[in-house]
């Protein structure tokens, strides 16, 4: 089949309210949309809640027979999520600049080319980071995801004091680095 007739399916499906299609359509474009949100001064929880915004859009869309698609699922989603964040951003005053929605537009399509590569990316670090092992992996997830400091991190990995916790989440990123420059030369990307 061909992938315009997949996507008018996809669309009829969410239209209907078709949990598979649904699904499906989460599947393909939440962590594309989450890195998006996350690259630009986001949160998880900011990226669920633009994804859930552009959902009901492209639900309701879809639903009412408005939606005029003439570009990929893919890229609709994109669009609509980068511009519900962008005014999200506005109203918080953490963006200033121009929310023109013909540039936005425009720029989508030359934009997403370069997002894909990068959630594909996320996608090689997610599993270097997997293959790390512990405490590696719970380190360094303690240090940049948790945002503990090293006098912590000490005290919760059992180090003498936070010069060696240092020493070992250096050894740890060098250790990750070594394992997602592998996977990249390699190219085993997420495809």
């Amino acid at each position: 089949m061909k992938p315009e007739h997949n996507e008018k399916i996809l669309l009829a499906g969410l239209a209907h309210n078709d949990r598979e299609a649904v699904e499906k359509i989460y599947k393909e474009n939440y962590g594309f949309i989450q890195a998006l949100i996350i690259n630009n001064n986001g949160s998880v929880d900011d990226a669920r809640d633009v994804f859930q915004e552009t959902m009901i859009v492209l639900f309701e869309k879809t639903r009412s027979g408005t939606l005029e698609l003439n570009c990929q699922i893919r890229t609709y989603v994109y669009s609509v999520a980068r511009r519900i964040w962008l005014k999200k951003l506005q109203q918080q005053s953490r963006f200033v600049g121009d929310l023109n929605l013909t540039e936005t537009v425009v720029s989508v399509e030359e934009d997403l080319e370069d997002h894909l590569k990068r959630d594909s990316e996320f996608g090689m670090m997610e599993k270097a980071i997997q293959g790390l092992g512990e405490p590696c992996r719970g380190l360094l997830e303690a240090f940049y995801l948790r945002k503990r400091n090293m006098q912590e991190i000490a005290s919760e990995f059992g180090y003498t004091n936070s010069e060696n916790a240092k020493t070992q989440k250096y050894k740890c990123l060098m250790r990750l680095k070594k394992i997602f420059f592998k996977h990249y030369k390699n190219g085993t990307r997420d495809e």
